[in-house]
């Protein structure tokens, strides 16, 4: 007998949630065969199997939290005589009526479409599937002619979780992943010392359409609520002419992405102005527990990304400052391009001190961004555009073409009031104002 135990996910990630068992009690498993699937905050993993085996008993369900090095499951080894029957006669006791109806549902709609769908790795045409997809195909009855019509959100036409589970909600079909979520109810209990709050009616007659949030979504949504009712929200602004530092990344881009195959943007340099500004106002790089302040150390900065679905995460890039723009440069790409593919790690979304938000890749000019908690502030980059502006010279004033930006800094006013604030953001611009425009690469 195996026993199957929650996997460390990464350095502060202490809990997971399960949220799909992609085998059965009595099934048969091969060695790194994905047994569950599971949401460490919001990136999903699969755990898979150490041995080959037959699937034991499974010690928790599908949305509930389990805790780093406990265990989930037991695996009886090829050759061994446990069987699933045990499990199966004794869990009725535990399992409360709700999760029985639930449960006997997915299997007799598992059972059925098992025996008739065959999903290959590799399609005839070449397109690839992941195990995780192709559990969820047999497990729904979804045919490999019917996947190759699906159009994929991925790398190449590659088809994600998500875009099957969309293609088999809108069939008709009820996705087994969708069954978490009702789970929690417990999440959305208010505080006893804070008054309930009725959300307002909303009308659902006429021309409508009713989309359920996915896990993600809930998460921001909660995350976002709880910011606000933590933080006393206060946002400054300021207006930076970046002149030099947009003169010289068009001088260096090409050179740059030749000499290192990376294109340099302008997160990396947000980044470093940000990474000098908080050395020199470290309270602004701080948490806070209670009455008392937690004063960071180190400098983790996180880097709010669009995903192709439309949601947000925020990737983390560690010891900022002590990367030279190079690397900065190297762990802002590699970040952003292996979080729209799903990639990510659970560490890798942990621990930041800090956040920016370039909402100037939507075209806007500023915003007032919500605090990623347990942060105080969080910064918004706005478009770059050129205006019309008065340059000062000792021969004496004079209008011209600048690149300007507008930089919004909220924070978080128990502890960072409007002088720091204010100071801070400030610096920042002037980090970017002073840029050199002979900097060497």
């Amino acid at each position: 007998m195996v026993q199957l135990i929650m996997p460390k996910m990464g350095e502060s990630v202490a809990e997971a949630t399960i949220l799909k068992w992609l085998k059965k009690e009595g099934d048969p498993i091969e060695a790194d065969e994905p047994i569950l699937e599971i949401a460490t905050d919001k990136v999903d993993s699969e755990v898979p199997s150490p041995t080959a085996g037959i699937m034991g008993k499974r010690l928790f369900e599908e949305g509930q939290v389990v805790k780093v090095g406990e265990v989930i499951a037991e695996i009886s080894e090829v050759g061994g005589q446990v069987s699933a029957a045990p499990a199966q006669t004794a869990a009725p006791v535990a399992i409360p009526q709700a999760v029985k109806v639930e449960n006997t549902a997915s299997s007799n709609g598992s059972s059925h479409n098992t025996t008739e769908v065959t999903i290959e790795k590799n399609s005839a045409s070449g397109r690839f599937y992941s195990p995780l997809v192709r559990n969820i195909a047999k497990q729904e009855g979804v045919p490999m002619n019917e996947l190759e019509n699906i159009k994929g959100s991925g790398a190449n036409n590659r088809l994600t979780k998500q875009d099957l589970l969309q293609h088999i909600t809108n069939r008709g079909s009820q996705p087994a992943i969708a069954t978490p979520s009702t789970s929690q109810p417990a999440v959305q209990t208010p505080a006893k010392d804070k008054p309930a709050y009725s959300a307002p009616a909303v009308s659902v007659s006429g021309n409508v359409e009713i989309i359920e949030m996915d896990r993600m979504r809930k998460l921001i949504a909660d995350h976002m609520v709880m910011s606000k009712q933590t933080s006393p929200h206060v946002t400054s602004y300021v207006e930076a002419d970046v002149t030099n530092m947009v003169k010289w990344r068009d001088k260096v881009k090409n050179t740059f992405e030749k000499r290192e195959n990376e294109k340099i943007t302008f997160t990396p340099l947000f980044i470093e102005a940000v990474a000098k500004a908080i050395r020199d106002f470290p309270m602004v790089n701080v948490s806070v527990d209670g009455t008392k302040i937690i004063v960071k150390k180190y400098i983790n900065i996180g880097m709010a990304t669009a995903l192709p679905s439309g949601n947000l995460i925020v990737p983390v890039i560690k010891n900022a400052d002590h990367l030279n723009l190079i690397g900065i440069t190297k762990s802002v790409n590699d970040l952003a391009n292996r979080a729209r593919t799903n990639k990510l790690k659970p560490d890798e979304i942990q621990d930041g001190t800090f956040t920016i938000t370039n909402v100037g890749s939507f075209g806007n000019v500023m915003g007032t961004p919500i605090i990623n908690q347990p942060q105080v502030a969080i910064l918004a980059v706005g478009a770059i555009r050129k205006k019309p502006a008065v340059i000062e010279t000792p021969e004496g004033d004079s209008i011209g073409i600048r690149h300007m930006m507008f930089l919004s800094l909220s924070y978080d006013h128990r502890v960072v009031d409007g002088s720091l604030g204010g100071s801070f953001i400030r610096r920042i611009a002037d980090y970017l104002e002073q840029f050199d425009i002979n900097r060497t690469i």
